[in-house]
Order: structure tokens, then sequence, then C-alpha cells
């Protein structure tokens, strides 16, 4: 497993992981659609390549997801409940969802990608190539963000929380297919009290009826007329 080849830093549902410093990718060959994991992880070389500075691992999921072009990942957000609820985490936060559990790990690249499209969009030329030339020269990632956006980091996460609410909306929930949840729950519940009223209705219809148990021999006839 990846966790075990890499001491504990991947985690251990992890498809691959990618080791910039010795400029090697791990993939796991029973995964599927090895070439857009390939992507991901040739993305996270090309970053770390090119820029010697630290930055946060939202930045860094979020970019090899954006530079993939991963961008079915923002489908599954449309479905996800606690997206929907406004339930955004902050980006310390989603730095340990991108490296926690496997069932919150989809939604964390996902808002770890959303989160860099919002670095690009901020910036006035719409692309992130700006903050890379930023970081790529040595600047300090916080400080390549304000220059970039005009946004100091914190002001950054508030701006783009607001947007991931404004995105993910219970109407788009419904049109993305949450209705028909909603509906297989109704009828779900309507199958279950339509029951519980039939088991009622039958028992009370029970009461008082006495069946005669039947004899071995089968039913006694009257003999027949003598002529």
């Amino acid at each position: 497993m990846l966790d075990s080849l890499t001491s504990g830093r991947a985690p251990s549902w992890g498809a691959a992981v990618a080791e910039p410093g010795e400029r090697t990718i791990l993939l796991r060959a029973d995964q599927p659609d090895l070439p857009r994991t390939l992507r991901h992880e040739l993305a996270h070389l090309a970053l770390h390549e090119a820029v010697s500075v630290r930055v946060p691992l939202w930045f860094d999921e979020g970019y090899a997801a954006w530079a993939a072009g991963e961008w079915e990942r923002f489908a599954g957000l449309e479905l996800n409940l606690a997206v929907v609820r406004g339930a955004i985490p902050s980006l310390t936060a989603l730095d340990g969802a991108l490296r926690g559990s496997a069932s919150t790990a989809d939604a964390a690249y996902a808002l770890a990608a959303s989160a860099v499209t919002e670095l690009a969009r901020r910036n006035p030329t719409g692309t992130l190539t700006p903050l890379l030339q930023r970081l790529e020269h040595g600047e300090g990632f916080d400080q390549a963000v304000l220059a970039t956006t005009g946004l100091t980091t914190d002001r950054f996460e508030d701006v783009w929380r607001r947007a991931v609410r404004r995105r993910y909306t219970w109407g788009q929930w419904l049109i993305a297919g949450g209705g028909w949840s909603v509906a297989g729950v109704l009828v779900l519940w309507l199958v279950r009290r339509r029951r519980r009223v039939d088991r009622a209705r039958r028992a009370a219809l029970d009461i008082g009826w006495v069946v005669e148990p039947e004899t071995e021999d089968g039913p006694e006839l009257d003999p027949p007329p003598k002529p």
C-alpha cells in the first residue's frame, strides 16, 4: 500500500503519490482511470519543480486537480449535502480533510480545486500565471496571493467560502438529481406507512373469527336416503 511505501505520508486509500524530491510517481495499478491520475501527479512534480517556496496543501492538491482538468470533481459538490447546507471548511481544515478519511476526500479535493480556480478568477488576467511567477521567484505564498488578488489569505478564504455557498445551493442540488433522492425517500416512507396501516386493519378483521380444525378423515357426509 502507498502508506507503507511512503512511511505513512500518503493515505491508505490514495491512488497515487508524487515524490518531487526524487522526481518519482507511485501509482496503484488496481485503480481506475490511471491516465487522469498520472496527469494529476505530473502536475505535482511540475509545480514543485518550478516553485521552491512552501505552499499550502490545499493549493498543492487544488493546483494538481486544476492543471489535470478534473472538472468532473465539481459535479460531486452539487450533490454534497454538507456543501449545500453551507458547511464549507476553512482552508486550514481543508488541509486536514485532504489527508483524512476516504469518505471526505472527494469533496475536499473538489473544494481545493475550487479555491485554486477562485485565485485565478480574482486576478485581472483570469489565470494563475502571475501568482505562479511570483512563487517561482521565491516570493512567499501569502505575499503572492495579496499581490495578485488584492486580498490577504484570510480575506481570500472568506471570499472563496461565500462564492462556494452561492454556487452550490439547494436549487442546484435539486437540479443535479437531489430531487430524485427526496422522491425515493418519500415513496419508501409511503410504502412503509401503508404496510403499517394494512397490518393494523388485518389484525382488526381477524378479531372474533374462529376457524374449526379440520379432521384427518375429512368432513362427514349424510348417508343417502333409503329407497
